[in-house]
């Protein structure tokens, strides 16, 4: 049995780091449940305390993939309508079959919103700026979650494979 929880917690990991990078997975709290099969296992003991901590922080970064764009949005000059545009750009850019959907969705989104919001192009062309900005920042905050995962998954693993295997 601690075989097969050990190769499952592997492939949650390998889809938590793929996931990082797609927003139709969501990575870190994918990682973190790789993390708690390999915990699981009777071959190593239970540690609540990085398993909390660990929980906490995928739910944090999941938390805040959403709300980053918007802030970026929001930080260079965007209005309300232009955070609403980035959430609805986000949204269609993850079910639209076009390439970087997601990279592009937010950006014209938010260019969209403060169009319609009377903004100047410059304005709306620098709040898109900021809501592709924030989705960078977010993608890259999940994915160094998911490599620290993928690292304290291998480190327990190392130690206590003669028992595993």
């Amino acid at each position: 049995m601690d075989i097969l929880l050990t190769f499952i917690g592997i492939l949650c990991i390998i889809l938590g780091l793929i996931g990082s990078f797609l927003p139709i997975l969501p990575g870190p709290p994918i990682s973190w449940v790789g993390l708690l099969l390999l915990h699981l296992t009777d071959a190593v003991p239970d540690n609540n305390t990085l398993l909390i901590i660990t929980f906490i922080v995928a739910v944090l970064v999941f938390t805040l993939d959403y709300i980053i764009p918007a802030i970026g949005t929001k930080r260079f000059g965007g209005s309300k309508a232009g955070v609403i545009g980035t959430s609805i750009g986000l949204i269609i850019g993850l079910i639209a079959p076009i390439p970087f959907g997601i990279i592009i969705g937010p950006f014209v989104g938010t260019l969209i919103g403060e169009l319609s919001h009377k903004a100047d192009i410059k304005t709306a062309i620098r709040a898109a700026f900021g809501s592709f900005l924030g989705f960078v920042t977010s993608t890259l905050l999940k994915f160094i979650v998911t490599c620290i995962y993928f690292g304290i998954f291998v480190n327990v693993l190392w130690d206590y494979k003669n028992v595993i295997f």
